[in-house]
């Protein structure tokens, strides 16, 4: 009989329409992350960003992107990893913490969200903190995000995150991969090596 998970990594909106010049480096951040976390098995979640006609993004910035299949499409790298994780979240708004992702987590019985993707500041940054106001401890895995709008808006979501949620909370690839920070396993200690 296999134990538990109390913690899932959720992938927020690697996809195709917010890689530019500021985001790309984080992919194969996301990629080693996500082979080294699911290779023990544990839970793994890709969240898509959907911006339908009328949303608030159009209607008060005038913000057309990711209306497209190919914009919406998560990044060829992580593609095979999204076919078989646990769930692929769709939203239509910042945070990823849709009815049907919050019954997902209780059903899963997951306390702990560790959170790589695009945009820091946005998405990531949002999930991290509905998260946090839900009673679950979110993990920021700082070098595995990125922000279309430049490092500064990075920087900036990551200078809040330390603020409104913990400087304990976030965390980097490899901190996470050899088991020196990040969430503790169901025995409640820190997990073991991940690669």
């Amino acid at each position: 009989m296999s134990t538990p998970h109390t913690a899932a990594l959720v992938i927020v909106d690697a996809q195709a329409g917010f890689i530019n010049e500021h985001s790309q480096h984080a992919v194969p951040q996301l990629v080693r992350l996500v082979h080294a976390w699911s290779t023990t098995n544990r839970p793994v979640v890709f969240t898509r960003f959907h911006n339908p006609p009328g949303s608030p993004y159009e209607h008060v910035t005038g913000w057309t992107g990711l209306r497209t299949p190919q914009e919406q499409r998560i990044v060829d790298e992580l593609a095979p990893y999204a076919s078989s994780a646990v769930a692929v979240v769709d939203k239509p708004g910042s945070s990823a913490l849709t009815p049907e992702f919050i019954a997902t987590i209780e059903n899963a019985g997951w306390t702990d969200l560790v959170l790589a993707g695009i945009d820091t500041d946005a998405c990531v940054y949002d999930t991290a903190t509905a998260a946090y106001h839900r009673g679950l401890r979110p993990w920021i895995v700082t070098d595995a995000c990125a922000s279309t709008g430049g490092p500064e808006y990075h920087a900036a979501a990551l200078l809040l995150a330390r603020r409104n949620i913990s400087p304990r909370q976030l965390i980097t690839v490899h901190e996470l991969i050899t088991g020196s920070a990040g969430p503790p396993d169901h025995t409640g200690c820190h997990p073991q090596h991940l690669d």
